[in-house]
């Protein structure tokens, strides 16, 4: 059976949808979203919008193959409950970083929770569906193969959760870049172009430099200068591995059944606790 996400928060908008969906509409919901009947489908006001194309069913009156009008709504969260909501999320480091990296933090919810919401689905009153097609169920064999379809993208750009619930990709990171936290973080994430200043040849042109005079035994041996008596400990990194986080959760070579952030973080937590002097 082909797997639709990767993702745990993929993974947790499928089990929404299979709690109360017919496992025999289930089935073929994942057969229409691997068969690429899925024709286009498009997010727009908080409404996902797609074409779907059908089966011939004499049973139903339908003799030629139809396309269908297929809706998936998530129920919205206000403005106000928003402005809550992002002034919490922005307070702490771990979630803005992982916002602007594209990823969800594993423990969103818990923010969510304390001001009784949540941003993930978890029951069927969290979705409002429909479907052009005769059939009387709802969610359908085509609603289904849209949130198949729906929870892959989610895999992608998790951004689109929050599109469902009212918020913009734009406002979200508009809101989080401009906290303080955002504003150091945003900065460090941004890559920073080098300019390419051209060389008038391959190889360097000598150069005529006048010839120092010989140190002596005690600058050769002592140096010019005196040595500190004290060496001033380097203070430890703000946020761990922040070179690894610039080049994403899952680069080509890393397998996308474990977190190479979460594995690489471990790894830099083990070095800095056996070697003090790497603090």
């Amino acid at each position: 059976m082909a797997q639709f996400s990767r993702t745990w928060w993929g993974q947790r908008f499928i089990a929404a949808l299979e709690e109360f969906t017919d496992s025999a509409r289930l089935g073929r919901g994942r057969s229409y979203a691997s068969g690429g009947r899925i024709l286009s489908h498009e997010l727009k006001n908080g409404t996902v919008t797609a074409k779907v194309r059908g089966s011939i069913n004499p049973y139903f009156g339908v003799y030629k193959e139809p396309i269908y009008t297929t809706k998936v709504t998530m129920t919205p969260i206000s403005a106000a409950e928003w402005t809550r909501l992002i002034a919490d999320l922005s307070s702490k480091a771990s979630f803005v970083t992982k916002l602007l990296m594209s990823e969800v933090p594993d423990n969103i919810e818990d923010v969510f929770a304390e001001h009784s919401l949540h941003l993930l689905p978890r029951r069927q009153k969290d979705f409002t569906t429909s479907c052009s097609c005769p059939d009387y169920y709802n969610p359908c064999k085509h609603i289904a193969g849209l949130c198949y379809v729906l929870a892959s993208d989610l895999d992608r750009d998790p951004f689109l959760l929050f599109e469902l619930r009212g918020l913009s990709r734009e406002q979200l990171r508009r809101e989080l870049v401009r906290s303080p936290l955002g504003q150091i973080l945003a900065s460090e994430l941004t890559p920073t172009e080098i300019p390419i200043e051209p060389a008038p040849s391959f190889y360097p042109t000598p150069k005529k430099e006048l010839a120092k005079a010989p140190a002596t035994l005690r600058e050769f041996w002592a140096g010019a200068k005196r040595l500190p008596a004290t060496v001033e400990a380097a203070t430890p990194a703000s946020v761990p591995a922040l070179l690894i986080k610039k080049q994403g959760d899952y680069p080509p070579f890393w397998p996308r059944s474990a977190s190479f952030i979460a594995t690489m973080e471990g790894i830099y937590e083990r070095v800095r606790t056996k070697s003090p002097q790497m603090k």
